[in-house]
């Protein structure tokens, strides 16, 4: 079975593209072992004032594909 860290890169993956239009991506910092996602974001997605709506949006799919995952933060 694939490892949960292999799983959310998989999920962030799938979204990269559409935060890459904007010039921006994402980089798991760490998964804390009460399954926090903690996430630094890259590029333009720093400064966007849109970035609480995007790890919305992030957290949706990745706690949907990885279970595990009881939250995420991103910084």
């Amino acid at each position: 079975m694939d490892s949960v860290l292999s799983r959310v890169e998989q999920a962030l993956d799938g979204l990269r593209p559409y935060l890459a239009t904007d010039g921006g991506n994402v980089r798991v910092a760490e998964i804390t072992p009460e399954g926090v996602l903690k996430l630094e974001w890259e590029g333009a997605c720093g400064a966007c004032p849109m970035s609480p709506m995007t790890r919305a949006g992030l957290e949706d799919t990745v706690r949907r594909a990885v279970p595990e995952i009881t939250a995420v933060e991103a910084r």
